[in-house]
């Protein structure tokens, strides 16, 4: 598939409405966040297969039938509603960003993208914010995105962060079957955030992790001596970029392959998005191949 134009963060930080900046990003380019693996009655034809006695016989395709004289019955894709719990961390580590836009920011952005296509689909919304605790709880409703998008818009950087404590109350409020979209920095030792969203996968949810770095987090491409300030808790450490940039770069991607790797390993979608590159494309190449995934499935 092909698509033209991808819109840069820095028109995204333009736009002050997210309902115009959700329907920029997603009409036109993609066609499903989830697709129903299970088989049932819609208007989207999968498939035929050989009939078996207790099959509806209104099923039957006739035209086929008199081209080969075999009874065939046409499968259909589940044209399903699903719960979208989208789960944002507003943590103080979300407030940083050397280019147009945060990482809070970009997951504002992105979550009510998300929610705006989950809408689309006539699917029912929901969203949490969280630093150490819960800060916002939207329950997932059909009718939800306006209160998503104004949740999302009235959003401030919170204190210190903790994945957890507070994602463990979400996997107890989540009572049916849902998507479960975490957007995070993921600044937690690799083991916790594969434990928590782990949490949330053996309860039979789909849970997909979109992990915001900035690219100055990801190539530390600074020069001079640094004065470096923890945005949660405030300490400072004086660094020099050239001596240390070996050892946090391979930090860094030990931090990503080790998520990477557990994650899909323990049936959990993973994506590490770097926050200069365009929304529209980390979504469509994100959404891309895990319609590619489901299909080989």
């Amino acid at each position: 598939m092909k698509y033209g134009r991808f819109v840069d963060t820095g028109t995204l930080a333009r736009i002050s409405s997210l309902d115009l900046l959700a329907k920029t990003v997603v009409e036109g380019f993609v066609s499903g966040l989830h697709r129903s693996p299970f088989l049932g009655r819609s208007m989207d034809f999968a498939e035929y297969r050989a009939y078996q006695p207790g099959d509806d016989i209104r099923r039957v395709d006739w035209k086929l039938f008199c081209r080969t004289d075999r009874f065939y019955v046409k499968e259909f894709e589940a044209d399903t509603n699903t719960n979208l719990t989208i789960a944002l961390d507003v943590s103080r580590s979300m407030d940083f960003g050397t280019g147009a836009v945060t990482k809070l920011d970009y997951g504002r952005y992105l979550a009510a993208c998300l929610g705006y296509f989950a809408s689309k689909q006539k699917d029912r919304i929901g969203l949490v914010t969280f630093d150490s605790g819960i800060v916002d709880y939207v329950p997932p409703a059909a009718k939800h995105l306006q209160v998503v998008l104004h949740t999302i818009d009235r959003i401030e950087p919170g204190g210190g962060g903790s994945l957890r404590e507070p994602l463990l109350e979400v996997v107890d409020a989540v009572r049916r079957r849902s998507m479960v979209v975490l957007i995070s920095d993921f600044y937690e030792e690799p083991e916790t955030v594969i434990r928590t969203a782990a949490g949330f996968r053996h309860k039979g949810n789909d849970v997909i992790l979109f992990h915001l770095l900035d690219p100055a987090e990801l190539r530390f491409d600074f020069d001079g001596e640094l004065d470096l300030r923890d945005l949660e808790t405030g300490a400072r450490e004086a660094v020099m970029p050239d001596v240390l940039r070996d050892q946090y770069l391979e930090l860094i991607r030990e931090h990503t392959r080790t998520l990477d790797r557990s994650l899909v390993e323990a049936g959990i979608d993973y994506t590490l998005v770097d926050i200069s590159q365009p929304l529209d494309a980390a979504l469509y190449s994100y959404l891309s191949a895990r319609l590619y995934a489901m299909k080989a499935r």
